[in-house]
Formats: structure tokens, sequence, C-alpha cells
């Protein structure tokens, strides 16, 4: 089967592509140049058709993503797929599948089944997850079996994978050498590090590439480079570590593209605000434009129960500076496995942060948007704000629950809004406009 890339070389303008471009006003052939060049990335896997497609990359609206998924602890299938249905709503553009209890097959096809927007997933979870059932320790997983997840998981349907095969003994080397204070908080990079330090052996994500290669580009599954060596405060952002592992990233973007496989690049993390622009940029140098995939960036490290707005300061910072896709953050990231609610809650505040990265960047839309509202508080017309607002449901019942007599404004000011009485001043013979 030939993947996105493969048709469009040879001539074709796939469906999903025009469709790409009409949704987000830009001119098809810049789409189709930028797809080739490897810029863009539309994640949709042959086996899962009914997912819309939805263009990550260079000169598009930047794309929000929504994780969601069971725990051990809490091994709910059912809720996990409300939690699906409520992410759709808020507007996330794409959901990851980090399930780790449970039938943790039933769970991904279900999801997929229902879920009418592009589904990653994380394949190393699963492979740990089967080796500690089988053989009492994740450790024990062996490279056929990680690869046999990787092929079911594919020929599910899933759309793009998180694989870490940037964590190496040369990354690993610099970690221990530099040392962190948090160490690695990747909970796939950990898992490879445990294989690697137990076998003595090299990843084989990154020893054995070329057979990913070969899985992805059967079933046109886009590959999300994982950034095992993220750093989880802010003390350990930017180390040799992180560049380590970016270095290597970079590497196999170039053979990822060779092989006409979509490839995104995946990136921290903790970054002070200082710094965030310059980790964009450099990936950006080093991975040669491919879409740049982020966690947050969480600015700051003490704001338990907040880190839905952490991470959607850093994340507006970042995609202003050229990130192409944020990953949400819940406000139970650090505490605890999300509710509905943290879902909900997270796709709005990185939604929030996209659009307002957006209309910097110019993409078509994004400031008329705002300009709409505007002219909608202007006239003090509350049916169309609650119709553009980004969450109308919660725009409409905080307007409500504090409604006064007075239906034109609000009960901040009442009878002194000053938009109202500045109209009616300019009503005045005296006012001569220009």
């Amino acid at each position: 089967m030939a993947t996105l890339v493969t048709r469009i070389k040879a001539g074709e303008i796939p469906e999903e592509i025009k469709r790409v471009a009409r949704e987000e006003g830009v001119n098809l052939n810049l789409i189709l140049q930028n797809i080739t060049q490897g810029k863009i990335v539309i994640p949709r896997n042959i086996n899962h058709p009914s997912a819309r497609p939805i263009g990550i990359g260079e000169a598009l609206h930047t794309k929000v993503n929504a994780n969601i998924g069971t725990s051990e602890d809490f091994p709910l299938m059912d809720e996990e797929l409300e939690k699906l249905e409520v992410a759709v709503k808020a507007g996330a553009d794409t959901v990851m599948d980090l399930s780790t209890g449970g039938d943790l097959n039933k769970i991904r096809r279900a999801i997929i089944t229902k879920s009418s927007i592009p589904i990653g997933t994380v394949p190393i979870y699963q492979a740990a997850i089967d080796a500690k059932i089988k053989y009492g320790n994740i450790v024990k997983m062996t490279p056929d079996h990680i690869f046999n997840v990787i092929e079911v998981q594919a020929r599910d349907g899933v759309d793009f994978m998180t694989i870490h095969c940037g964590v190496t003994w040369k990354a690993l080397n610099a970690l221990t050498q530099e040392g962190r204070i948090t160490d690695v908080v990747s909970r796939g990079g950990a898992f490879i590090i445990g294989w690697m330090l137990h076998n003595d052996k090299e990843n084989p994500l990154y020893e054995q590439f070329d057979r990913l290669l070969e899985i992805a580009k059967r079933y046109d599954v886009t590959l999300s480079l994982g950034d095992g060596m993220r750093p989880g405060c802010i003390a350990d952002a930017s180390d040799r570590a992180q560049i380590e592992e970016l270095l290597t990233l970079g590497e196999l973007v170039d053979r990822a593209r060779e092989a006409e496989v979509q490839v995104m690049v995946e990136g921290p993390g903790h970054v002070p605000l200082d710094q965030i622009e310059a980790t964009v940029k450099m990936e950006k140098s080093i991975c040669k434009d491919a879409p740049f995939y982020v966690l947050g960036p969480i600015v700051t490290d003490v704001a338990p129960g907040y880190d839905h707005i952490t991470s959607a300061i850093g994340g507006a910072i970042a995609a202003a500076s050229g990130a192409d896709f944020l990953c949400y953050v819940t406000p139970r990231e650090h505490l605890g496995l999300p509710t509905i609610k943290d879902v909900r809650e997270g796709v709005i505040a990185a939604k929030i942060a996209a659009h307002a990265a957006d209309i910097i960047k110019g993409i078509p839309g994004a400031s008329e948007w705002d300009l709409q509202m505007s002219k909608a508080r202007k006239a003090l017309d509350w049916k169309r704000q609650m119709k553009l607002a980004i969450d109308p449901e919660k725009a409409r019942k905080a307007h409500e629950e504090r409604k006064g007599p007075q239906e034109d404004v609000c009960t901040m000011c009442g009878e002194f809004c000053a938009m109202k009485l500045v109209a009616e001043f300019f009503k005045s013979p005296r006012i001569k406009r220009c």
C-alpha cells in the first residue's frame, strides 16, 4: 500500500488533502509541496478511513491533542470512551490512547471504532505490560514482541504512534554524566532504558528502525518520534541528554522521509519561558522543519492542579515560535488519572493557547474570529458572543448565573457599561466623526 507521500509523488491529489486545503483556507499546491518535503503530516491509517483528515505542520492552524486511557487502578473502558466524546466535542483534533489497565486491545479497538478523528498510541506501553504479565518483568520483553505489538496496533487502524527510538546509549550516557533533578519522566523512555540496562543492548527501536519503517509504510502510520529524555522539571531543560536525543531524531527524520513515511517530532516537557523559543527553533533546524509536537510545555513546577494553565502559557509561546501541535495537559497532571471534566478543561486551555499563537502566525481566519467577537461585544449582542466563544457552554453558564434585570448589559458594570455609555455619548450632535 502506498503512503500519502508516495501517492502525491506519483501525481495523485488525494481527496483528504483537498479537504484539508478547504478547511484550512490554504493553497492546495502549498500543502502538497509541504507534505512531500515533510513539513506537513496528515495522520490517517488506511484501516481508519472514518477519521477526519487533520493537517499538522507549517502554514496550518496549530492542532491540539488530548490524551485519554485507562490505568491499572482505573481500567474503565466506558469512562475513556466518554472522555473521547468530550474531547472531540471540546475541539480536540486528535486523541491518544495511553491505556495501561484492562484489556488493552479491546479498549484501543473500541476507541478507534468510535473516533471520528485520528488516534495515536504508544506501543511500548502494551509491549511492556504484556512482558510483565507473561514474564513477571517489563525488561524481559523481546524486540520481536515490541514490533509485533506495533504491527497489531497498526493493523487495528492507529493513525500515529509515539516511538521512543531516540533513547540510545549516547543519550543515556549524556544523562548519567550530566545528572538531573528528575532523571527520566517519560514512561516509554523509562521502559526502554530499563530494557537496555538489563539486556546490555542498544534500543531495538533505534537499531531496527528500518523494520519500523516497513510497518509504518504498510499501513500509512505517521511516526511521532518520542522524547524519552524530555525534561521533567524546568531545572533539567535544554540539557545534553535532551539535545543528544534530538540529534538522533533528526537523523531518523531523514530516514523516514527517504522511505516516504510521514514523521513528526515530539518535544518537552518542562521548559522555562526564556528557553521555549530556542527549543522550538532548535528542533526545526535539526529536524529540517518536521512538524513539532510539544507537551505543554509547562513553564513552572509549583502549580499542581493548575497545569492546564502552566502548559497553556508555554504552549502559546511554543506555537508562536513555530510548534505545530500541542498536547494538552489537564489540571490533574502530576496528581492522578484525569477525569472527564479534566479532559474538557485541558482541551479548552490548549485550544486557547493554539489560537493565541495562530493570530500572530497569520493563520487564515484566526484574527477574523477575534474581530467578529469584538464587534459582537460592541453591539452587546450576547447571543452572537456565545456562538463565537471558544467554550460556548461555559460562557453561557457564566453569563446566566450572574444575570441582572438589564438584558443588554452584564452585571459587572450594569447601567455603567462603558460601551453602552459611550455609544449613547457618540449620538450627541457635538460628535463629528472623521
